[in-house]
This record gives C-alpha cells, structure tokens and sequence, in this order.
C-alpha cells in the first residue's frame, strides 16, 4: 500500500457491486417520497432577492400564459420585456419563480444585445393552480417585475 496521498486504495469488486447496489437503493427509496410543493409567496420573495438585489417596479414585463391550463404538466409561458435590445439598453437576466413548486426558483435567463429580442418561451409544469413571478434586470440595474396566476385543472376540470 502506498503512502502517496495521490494514489486511491484499491476497490474490489464487491465493493463496487455494495456501492452501485447501494446507490441504486437510495434512488429507489427517495423516490417513494417525494418532496411536498412547500414554496410560498415569501419563499418566491427571498429566491428573487437572493438573485436580483433591489425592489423590482411592476412593468415591462409580459408574461404569456393561458389563464387557465388543462394538463399541468406542460404549461406554455412566454416572457417578454418590453426593451430595445441596444449596446445602451437592454435585458441582462430574467429570473422566473413559481410559489407552488418545491423550490421556489424556476430558471434565470441571460440575455445580451446580440438577442435582438428579449423574449423566452418554454414550458412548465405546475402541479397546482400557483402564481409565476418574473424579474427583469436590465444594464442600468433596475428591475422590472410582472406575476400571473395560473389555475390549474385536472382534466379541465374543477381545480
């Protein structure tokens, strides 16, 4: 054996099996509990805080989204803000959050000029009717929000 502190000591094949049996195992395991949709309005609040500082003033944000979405799973939302796109202004980032997901925080978009158009389509799934919050941080570092609240049914149904 080796004292070099560079040098792993050598793994056996069973260890490898353990190892890989007891990865495997643990997936398993953490999968029949799943984690709760815990995030709240002042959970959403604190993300937005932590990735943009400063108090956002609602405008210049759309958001895109059906009032009402029949299959939660793949829900279209489009942000667009309202920006010319130019070396003198323009969109640096889009943070978007959700207050029914188990983690408050969806995604953050970089954007520079060379987007031409500060505009971001994808879809989300929303397990819950929840609201949906976008912060906008432009190159003078204002921040410009907008939140929409989206029903979710089940089926098309109740909700």
């Amino acid at each position: 054996m080796s004292n070099d502190p560079r040098v792993l000591p050598a793994m056996t094949r069973r260890d490898l099996v353990l190892a890989a049996g007891g990865g495997v195992l643990a997936t398993l395991v953490a999968g029949l509990f799943p984690l709760p949709a815990s995030a709240d309005p002042n959970d959403v609040k604190k993300w937005l805080s932590t990735v943009a500082s400063g108090t956002p003033t609602p405008g210049k944000i759309t958001i895109g989204a059906p009032d009402i979405a029949e299959n939660g799973n793949v829900v279209p939302i489009t942000l667009s803000v309202d920006s010319p796109m130019t070396e003198q202004s323009y969109v640096k980032s889009i943070a978007i959050a959700a207050d029914g997901n188990p983690l408050p925080g969806v995604a953050i978009v970089d954007l520079s000029p060379a987007n031409g158009k500060a505009e971001v389509q994808f879809r989300m799934r929303l397990a819950k009717t929840q609201t949906v919050t976008a912060v906008a941080l432009m190159n003078d570092n204002s921040l410009w929000s907008a939140a929409k609240t989206i029903k979710v049914t089940i089926g098309g149904c109740g909700g």
